[in-house]
């Protein structure tokens, strides 16, 4: 049906954009990685679009890629995960992650999505192992033990997945460190100053 949608963004929203196309404002449920790459009221931006069709309603999600597109849709395919919780999953854990997250069978990673149970969790994992490569979506570089103890130790002082994976991804991967280094380490990157 809209597959696709290039317009002028009217109104930022906590979750959604509204994007003017000729007379007509179109309201876009979006990810927050979306939200963070508008330049804002009065620019101009291009999305990719998933209508999703209920029986009172239709609701149109947007992504900037093809990619984010797919993975969406896949998981709107597992039994329990609505467009909403789709959503909620893309705005906390990066594609990557997630990849990485189905690939290395690791539910505990989106259980900690809101919304995302470790049920929930577990069939995502399930469902998604074997589509993702059908689809033609590399699986990003494995994480080892260490940096999922990272992640978690760093989940656990409050800090998204997002930021989480940031900081560790800006950790020199040439040095030998102990744990509690590179955690003291992301701290550092996470709160300069």
């Amino acid at each position: 049906m809209i597959a696709r949608l290039s317009g002028i963004v009217a109104v930022v929203g906590a979750d959604h954009l509204v994007v003017q196309v000729g007379g007509l404002g179109f309201r876009v449920s979006v990810p927050t990685s979306v939200l963070e790459q508008v330049d804002g009221v009065g620019r101009p931006v291009e999305l990719v679009t998933h209508l999703h069709v209920r029986e009172n309603e239709l609701a149109l999600y947007g992504f900037l890629t093809e990619e984010d597109l797919t993975l969406f849709e896949l998981l709107l395919g597992v039994s329990g995960v609505g467009p909403k919780v789709a959503l909620a999953t893309l705005s906390a854990i990066s594609p990557e992650a997630l990849r990485q997250a189905v690939v290395r069978e690791e539910p505990g990673i989106l259980s900690r999505v809101p919304g995302i149970g470790p049920k929930t969790a577990r069939a995502i994992v399930f469902h998604l192992r074997d589509k993702l490569a059908v689809v033609g979506v590399e699986a990003a570089p494995l994480l080892t033990d260490q940096d999922a103890e990272v992640i978690g130790a760093l989940t656990a002082l409050g800090f998204s997945v997002v930021e989480a994976q940031t900081a560790l991804q800006n950790l020199p991967r040439d040095e030998e460190m102990s744990l509690e280094e590179r955690v003291r380490r992301a701290l550092a990157y996470l709160a300069p100053g």
